[in-house]
């Protein structure tokens, strides 16, 4: 089998993986392992393709960090929290865990909801506050 072969195959693994979880970072790996790939096709040696691999990838996964740090929290005027659901706003709840996907099933007022992180960071387990609902979600910041 040829490297370029195993190089798609890396990027089709890779970008099953980003289906699954919906995690843009996997996407961004796979387009890295896929211009690793050109390079093999390229014939560029073996150290080079690993580099291309590397720096597009990592590289890539590093810059979409960068630029979610440099964006800073998200303003809170777009969410649409009307009737009822404003009393809820301010509230805590307790997130034992954070699916792949950036949601989290949470216990408030008797029932399952469905949650979703607001801010730069990545989600953490622990105490948060509700800072608006939408629909059948809560947005959720840390406390």
């Amino acid at each position: 089998m040829s490297e370029w072969t195993l190089w798609w195959i890396i990027a089709g693994f890779f970008l099953s993986l980003e289906l699954l979880t919906r995690s843009a970072h996997l996407l961004i790996l796979a387009m890295g392992a896929a211009l690793a790939g050109v390079a093999a096709l390229a014939g560029a040696p073996q150290p080079v393709q690993l580099a291309v691999a590397a720096v597009m990838g990592g590289g890539g996964v590093l810059g979409w960090h960068l630029r979610l740090l440099r964006r800073g929290p998200l303003d809170t005027e777009c969410y649409n929290t009307t009737g009822l659901g404003e009393l809820d706003v301010g509230e805590e709840v307790s997130v034992k865990g954070w699916a792949p996907d950036g949601t989290a099933q949470v216990a408030y007022r008797g029932g399952e909801w469905l949650a979703r992180h607001h801010g730069p960071l990545l989600p953490r387990s622990g105490r948060h506050r509700i800072l608006a609902v939408e629909t059948t979600h809560l947005v959720l910041e840390p406390v």
